[in-house]
């Protein structure tokens, strides 16, 4: 049985859980209804000041503890995060003084089981996904179909079309001739909340292609028409809630309403969409809910949204001056400012640096190629729509790339191979052009010009498994440095339609496997997710709010080299080589804004615009300043001086900017030739030399860790 009386804390506890978190973003506990919130709310505040907390929340029993690093790390697995929630829970001793910590030292003990966690109630709160909860996946599919059902009977007019299950929940479109304002939704919820109430039951029916289209022309339902002559499978499945309304639908759902928890659902918001997205049709409303299992998890999911709000790309992007996308320009064109073009810069500068090191030679190729090279790739049959219309030049038409694919191809065709000469491995930052709907647009993660990291392998098919893993090493170690060490590994094998021989297959699928275990890393298969050209890996990066973001992938081609012909001579006869795709960001532009929200903005030294800004108190002090951000830009140093305002809005300045190191430059420190440091994570460095400051700064970056 859970206890109701607040645990409370040693010193010693604390002064572990100080240095157990110091890395870590937050710590999310979830407590029973009876703990009194009086009392809760004292002891977290004890606990945080205690821990040096940067906040503590405390909502419906969920309490969220964030750390002083909470902007720049976030390397805590569950487990370890359960391990860190017992050591508070398990302790029951009356708070001790400083001096009587002293004297007894830290003690060490064997921390609490998940079970006995679970006894003491207190339980780290986890947010299930669609891919790893299929109850949950119900749960989100039938609170669309309730939400749609309770629209229809709120506003008796508005006509449906689909409604999907999606990452964090569901939405729905409807064609209402009204906008939809805050105080519809809040009907609409409450009329949810009477349908989950009486709990009805779903009800999946088979029924002919002719019935279904007589009784959706009986309820007069346009959309649902259209929706109907696109399925191509017969029988038509329809699911009934009650005997009061239905959709074409193929499942799953739950068995009734009565299983939604309604207090684990919330309508977020609405949307403009266009029917089938496509401008020229009817302008839809899109509402947006998020649905989960438990009340509990949705307010992590809540606290979760807040925080990825405020880490939001955009507004950073803007408010630290480091990119825009402008109207004058163009929806989807990215103007990196000076800011921006430095962390890309110095992002490339060390892509380059690593390639070079791992054997790959690195291209530069056009950004517009003949159409026929496209007609030769495949692109015009199978890619057109993602692509932007050609040129006329000289009676030839040119293109846009897609991709960076066929040029890489035709160096490797430059010359004849030998097969000593395999594995050539080719790699290039090249900008490439998609066409994007431009209600599809969003930030840096979804835009029309962007600049891919992509590599191409050419090697033999005993050669597919080593080159594999080494670009698996090569994923590791750069994502590690940018603080990526968390991932989903996702394989996708032979889809139904696809070229090359089963056995080619067999022998690439296989040599990913191996590949994945020799690595040591766990993966899901994806049976028949592969392209059609051949099977792939994709790897997902955890971010320091548990979100993930696909960027990796690894693709093995049959199709291309077939394609283009590519050959290589061995002792026998010519040969056909494998070609294998990679990218490790996926795009500069979307890894940038991962990296903006990951670190919310304040990235680690080695990568910050400005690394160091010194604040002079008068004007008095600026020419040592000067002297001193001259002599750090010696050393490679990115530093500046600020001055014409007060020192008081200096320092602001400096920390809404989030500069990672600034120096507030006195007489004394003009007298002694040194600089008083302090650092936006470790504090206070105190007075030192110039020499001190720049060995630090160095060591630092170096090293990749925080000053």
């Amino acid at each position: 049985m859970a206890s109701t009386t607040m645990p409370k804390f040693s010193f010693p506890i604390l002064r572990t859980l100080k240095h157990t978190l110091q890395p870590y973003p937050y710590l999310l506990l979830s407590l029973p209804r009876k703990f009194p919130s009086s009392n809760l709310r004292v002891q977290g505040k004890i606990l945080s000041k205690s821990l040096g907390l940067k906040s503590f929340n405390l909502s419906n029993k969920v309490v969220f503890l964030v750390t002083s690093t909470c902007m720049r790390r976030g390397e805590c697995s569950c487990s370890q995060l359960r391990a860190i929630s017992s050591l508070a829970a398990g302790q029951e001793a009356i708070p001790k003084t400083e001096s009587e910590v002293d004297e007894e030292g830290p003690k060490t003990g064997t921390l609490p089981t998940n079970e006995s966690l679970g006894e003491q109630g207190q339980e780290l709160v986890v947010l299930p996904t669609n891919e790893s909860s299929e109850t949950l996946l119900r749960l989100r599919h039938t609170s669309a179909h309730v939400m749609a059902m309770a629209v229809q009977k709120v506003i008796p007019e508005a006509k449906v079309t689909i409604g999907p299950w999606i990452e964090k929940g569901f939405y729905y479109d409807f064609d209402i001739k009204e906008p939809l304002a805050e105080k519809d939704l809040k009907k609409i919820k409450k009329e949810m909340d009477r349908i989950i109430g009486r709990n009805l039951p779903l009800r999946r029916e088979e029924v002919s292609r002719e019935e279904a289209s007589r009784r959706i022309q009986a309820i007069n339902e346009p959309y649902k028409l259209e929706i109907l002559e696109s399925i191509k499978t017969e029988p038509i499945t329809i699911y009934h809630i009650g005997e009061e309304w239905w959709d074409l639908c193929a499942g799953p759902h739950v068995e009734r309403t009565g299983q939604l928890n309604r207090k684990a659902i919330e309508l977020e918001s609405v949307a403009g969409a266009y029917w089938r997205g496509d401008e020229k049709r009817q302008m839809l409303q899109r509402i947006y809910g998020t649905a989960w299992e438990t009340e509990e998890q949705l307010k992590a999911y809540q606290v979760q949204k807040v925080e990825a709000k405020r880490r939001d790309h955009r507004r950073l992007g803007q408010d630290l001056d480091l990119f825009s996308i402008q109207e004058d320009t163009g929806a989807g064109l990215v103007l990196w400012h000076p800011k921006g073009a430095l962390v890309r810069q110095l992002i490339e500068d060390y892509w380059k640096k690593i390639h070079l090191r791992k054997g790959y030679e690195l291209l530069y190729t056009p950004h517009v190629a003949k159409l026929d090279l496209w007609k030769t790739s495949g692109h015009i049959d199978f890619y057109k729509e993602n692509m932007f219309d050609q040129m006329d030049i000289e009676e030839e038409l040119y293109q846009l790339r897609p991709m960076n694919c066929p040029f890489h191809i035709q160096v490797y065709k430059h010359v004849p191979r030998s097969y000593r000469d395999l594995p050539i491995r080719y790699a290039e930052l090249g900008t490439v052009y998609r066409f994007e709907r431009s209600g599809a647009l969003h930030g840096l993660f979804r835009v029309r010009g962007f600049t891919q990291d992509d590599a191409h392998i050419f090697c033999l098919p005993d050669q597919i498994r080593s080159e594999i893993r080494g670009v698996l090493d090569l994923t590791e170690e750069v994502l590690t440095q940018f603080g990526f060490k968390r991932y989903e590994v996702n394989l996708s094998t032979k889809p139904e339609k696809a070229v090359g021989s089963d056995e080619i297959w067999s022998r690439a699928t296989t040599a990913l496997k191996q590949a994945l275990d020799d690595k040591g890393w766990d993966f899901c298969i994806d049976e028949g997710g592969g392209a059609f050209y051949g099977p792939k890996i994709d790897l997902k990066i955890e971010d320091a709010i548990g979100r993930k973001w696909q960027c990796s992938t690894i693709q093995v081609d049959f199709n291309l080299p077939e394609r283009f012909k590519l050959s290589y001579v061995d002792s026998e006869d010519k040969k056909q080589p494998i070609m294998i795709h990679r990218a490790i960001f996926g795009s500069v532009e979307r890894f940038f804004g991962i990296l903006i929200e990951n670190y919310a903005g304040d990235f680690p030294l080695w990568i910050a615009p400005v690394q160091a800004r010194l604040l002079p108190v008068t004007d008095t002090e600026v020419p040592y300043c000067k002297e001193v951000v001259a002599k750090l830009k010696e050393n490679d140093i990115r530093a500046e001086y600020a001055d014409g305002e007060r020192l008081a809005k200096l320092i602001r300045n400096a920390e809404t900017e989030k500069i990672p190191l600034m120096a507030v430059v006195g007489p004394k420190e003009v007298q002694s030739r040194t600089l008083t440091v302090r650092t936006r994570h470790g504090g206070e460095l105190g007075t030192l030399s110039i020499e001190e400051v720049i060995q630090k700064i160095e060591n630092s970056v170096a090293t990749r860790t925080l000053l």
